[in-house]
């Protein structure tokens, strides 16, 4: 790689330099991380053999404790392994829709988002909010943010499809259980390099004001842009920017994420899994079932794990239905 570096006109192609650097510098922290953890296991043997010699449980248990985080870091090590593409280590952009049954599932999308910012916040991702339509009375009908970091698509990529919720409603004065759907879409970002055409002539533009809540956070100018591409009726709403300029941006970050996502679903002829899906985000296309009464409990329909720490779940603990589900794909 170094010889790369050094050859004449390695900076004639600046992308391509750029992506080279990125690559030698993981390594590097790669090669630093795994002498470090070496190390450790070699101290943690030399420490425990001292402690057992000297029958000394405190050092015993000290020993225990950071054994258990070694495991944990080759845990995650491991995963990484798994996430092999190249579309795994891009940020992702997450896409939630509220189903059929007004506020009840609006609000079951807004309590999903919170579980996903609250994630991404556990995995040291950069969240950021490209649109976002309230809810009638409470919670959202759709939002749309993107998620920064190394991996941040081949981690979110399994919560892709229909998640169901069960509960006894907040909204019903008479107490009664309600099954509340929404659709969660999760896609890779676009690097800006990848050549993705999009024509004028095949773009529909319009501006508008913002939505939401009202007094200072309303634009009083017409910034929020909205893109149709014609040739799919792909439509992307970019309107948390106060500048046109940069919402405009933002929008087209997402559509020729989208238009990307549609061609690598076809090349792969997965028409099943087509962006413009036709499963109904109703019962039996969920993914994932989370059930507040009468008892409580997660399931995840494809991979059959099952936690029963909801509270945790919903706070964004998502590392056990992750795992599941990426050793399943590695299979």
């Amino acid at each position: 790689m170094e010889e790369k570096l050094a050859a004449p006109g390695f900076w004639d192609e600046a992308g391509q330099a750029g992506d080279l650097l990125k690559e030698r510098a993981a390594l590097r922290q790669a090669l630093e991380d795994w002498h470090q953890h070496f190390k450790q296991v070699e101290d943690l043997e030399v420490l425990l053999e001292l402690a057992q010699e000297e029958e000394d449980q405190a050092v015993l248990h000290e020993v225990a404790a950071e054994l258990q985080k070694l495991a944990s870091t080759f845990r995650d090590w491991e995963l990484k392994l798994l996430l092999g593409t190249e579309e795994d280590q891009k940020n992702a952009i997450v896409t939630i829709h509220a189903g059929a049954g007004g506020t009840e599932a609006q609000d079951w999308a807004e309590i999903l988002l919170r579980m996903y910012l609250r994630y991404a916040e556990r995995k040291g991702f950069k969240t950021e909010t490209l649109d976002l339509l309230p809810g009638d009375e409470a919670g959202v009908k759709s939002v749309t943010f993107t998620a920064g970091g190394p991996y941040a698509y081949g981690y979110l990529k399994s919560e892709s499809g229909i998640h169901r919720l069960v509960r006894i409603s907040p909204f019903d004065a008479s107490g009664r259980r309600h099954t509340s759907f929404a659709a969660v879409q999760v896609l890779p970002e676009v690097d800006d390099r990848i050549d993705i055409e999009v024509h004028d002539k095949d773009l529909r533009v319009d501006t508008f004001r913002a939505s939401g809540p009202g007094g200072q956070h309303v634009n009083k100018t017409s910034s929020a842009v909205r893109l149709t591409h014609l040739p799919t009726n792909l439509v992307v709403i970019s309107q948390t920017e106060r500048s046109q300029h940069r919402n405009r941006e933002l929008a087209m970050k997402v559509l020729k994420a989208r238009l990307h996502d549609l061609e690598r679903r076809k090349r792969e002829e997965k028409k099943a899994e087509l962006q413009e899906s036709q499963l109904e985000i109703a019962w039996g296309s969920q993914i994932r079932s989370y059930t507040l009464q009468p008892y409580r409990l997660i399931k995840d329909h494809r991979t059959k794990r099952e936690e029963g720490n909801v509270d945790a779940v919903l706070d964004g603990d998502l590392d056990a239905f992750v795992e599941a589900y990426l050793l399943a794909e590695g299979k």
